[in-house]
């Protein structure tokens, strides 16, 4: 009889052609800490206002972390010693981890030059101290970037910097600001020297389109049908791409990640393009056989320092659909360690548009026994999706599987009673009050309506493509119904700050099948806590978008402090 070991080896031979995640999530795991670490070490938070996020909303004053996980939450604290490390929170603010279960972020770490964030910025000035700051770290000859996460909306100027204004923060080093999906882009001198050339050069691809860089830097967003000036730009940036750049970049994702708090992460990949690369693809176009490896090289190093899960979306029209046939009978869902993790079936099974091929992929899944999950973008694609699941669930019972609905821009009471029976849950989507460019439309969520029906939910912000990553902004939304241009535009559906920080903790580790082990800070559960620089329960609504930690810990390692 085959050992455990042999079976796991031919399993993830078989599995390597269709998803390499599994084999090399298994292939090593994380290397030993050494004697400083979480494992020799316990740590001792005390003087604290420590939110539990338990079933009570326990308020404690102190925590003891050990082995990476909570040991106790209150009660008598160790004394000091050799291996006890204590810190004094001086009456801060701590709460769980925060966690984001659709989100993009290994497309933010697959990023190519040295990407900044300007999600946070707030007009061109600051976009342009961004810059400069970020410029400080970047060797001579290597790009400046900043694709997604940002919206012109979130500036007071409403627009792009320029090619000028450009300059003026980074004179000495290329620069590539590429907006949403298709861009458009704008650069530097630098960039359209760089961009100019290669204009002038005989073509490095058939499909590749001239970059025709304007006097003001700008770059034309990509053509109706695909390709075009800034799928391009894009492309030469990512052919300049090593796997080292790609290990940087992740890394890089990570540490932001830890900087706003978010400890885990359900990656709900996006439109994926296996092969090599095409000058056609936009920025959320990656190789989804391959766009893990920096992610997974680091985690066998043992320096992964958030927590990932991944899905697996298909986008085949194919009535077949043999990528997704494959997929179920090679893959494994669930599989891997609490650190990296495979998840099931999203952001969807084949595009909601594709007819009997997305009704049969519902089927294909189901009959499977995997978790599925469909983003929706108005209420006719809630309706096609309540009404397939419910015929699905007369041939394959979903009821105990967690299939949920992601984004729901609209509802009604009965189709959420619908769903509930069905045994599904709802993400309600966080990101619009970034994305609408009239300030007088009202763009907003149903987060009071789906909130108060009973039924599983959680909420995310979708970044990094369309919106931040920082779930802070999503959650002062959330909280004050307020746009980008200080609109309301959600009014009679805000959540209370209680709800809106359970939602992006406890409510969300169910959408990760974790929510017997993370979402609170109770003994015996994953150590992961965010200690904030003030109270989010009592600063000023303004003030909510302004938090930020000033300590991450995740597997009950301090991965951010300042």
């Amino acid at each position: 009889m085959a050992s455990r070991r042999e079976f796991l080896e031919s399993t993830l031979a078989a599995t390597a052609g269709i998803v390499a995640l599994p084999a090399a999530a298994a292939a090593q795991a994380p290397q030993p800490r050494d004697a400083s670490s979480a494992t020799a070490l316990t740590l001792v938070l005390r003087n604290g206002r420590i939110h539990t996020m338990d079933a009570r909303n326990t308020v404690a004053s102190s925590v003891v972390i050990r082995g990476g996980r909570f040991l106790a939450v209150g009660g008598q604290l160790p004394s000091a010693g050799p291996n006890v490390r204590v810190i004094d929170l001086r009456g801060r603010t701590v709460v769980p981890g925060l966690i984001e279960p659709h989100v993009h972020i290994v497309s933010l770490a697959n990023r190519p030059g040295y990407h900044t964030i300007l999600e946070n910025t707030t007009s061109i000035r600051e976009v342009q101290d961004a810059l400069a700051a970020r410029r400080r770290g970047v060797p001579e000859g290597q790009w400046i970037t900043s694709m997604g996460g940002w919206h012109t909306n979130q500036w007071a100027e409403h627009r792009r910097p320029t090619l000028k204004e450009l300059d003026e923060a980074v004179p000495d080093r290329p620069v590539l600001l590429y907006e949403r999906f298709t861009g458009p882009c704008v650069t530097n001198s630098l960039g359209r020297k760089f961009f100019d050339a290669a204009d002038a050069a005989p073509p490095v691809h058939p499909d590749i389109a001239k970059i025709g860089v304007a006097d003001d830097g700008s770059i034309a967003p990509a053509r109706q049908g695909g390709g075009g000036p800034s799928p391009s730009a894009l492309y030469y940036l990512r052919r300049l791409q090593t796997f080292e750049d790609k290990k940087r970049s992740t890394l890089d994702a990570m540490a932001y990640s830890a900087q706003v708090g978010l400890t885990a992460h359900l990656d709900q990949v996006l439109f994926p393009t296996p092969g090599p690369l095409h000058p056609n693809q936009i920025l959320s176009n990656l190789d989804h056989y391959r766009m893990y490896d920096p992610w997974l090289a680091l985690h066998r190093e043992g320096r992964a320092t958030v927590r990932l899960q991944t899905n697996f979306l298909h986008n085949q029209a194919d009535p077949a659909l043999p990528e997704l046939r494959e997929r179920l009978r090679v893959s494994q869902q669930f599989f891997g360690d609490d650190m990296v993790r495979t998840g099931s079936i999203g952001e969807w099974a084949a595009p909601l548009g594709a007819g009997e091929a997305w009704r049969e992929a519902q089927r294909l899944v189901a009959q499977a026994g995997w978790r599925n999950e469909n983003s929706v973008q108005d209420l006719k694609g809630l309706t096609q999706v309540v009404e397939a699941w419910e015929a699905v669930n007369k041939e394959f019972d979903i009821t105990r599987l967690r299939w949920c609905v992601h984004h729901v821009p609209a509802v009604t009471p009965d189709l959420l009673t619908r769903l509930k029976a069905l045994g599904c849950g709802v993400q309600m989507a966080a990101f619009r009050w970034v994305t609408s460019s009239d300030p007088n439309l009202v763009s907003g969520a149903p987060f009071r309506t789906i909130v108060d029906h009973g039924i599983q939910v959680g909420i995310h912000g979708d970044g990094v493509h369309i919106a931040p990553l920082n779930p802070w902004l999503h959650i002062a939304y959330a909280v004050t119904g307020l746009n980008s241009f200080g609109a309301q535009v959600n009014a009679g559906q805000h959540l209370t700050r209680q709800e809106a920080l359970r939602l992006f903790t406890r409510d969300n580790a169910w959408f990760l099948r974790m929510e017997d082990r993370a979402g609170t800070i109770e003994p015996g559960r994953l150590a992961d806590l965010v200690v904030l620089d003030r109270d989010y329960f009592t600063v000023p609504d303004a003030d909510i978008r302004r938090i930020r930690p000033v300590m991450t810990i995740v597997d009950g390692r301090i991965v951010h402090e300042s």
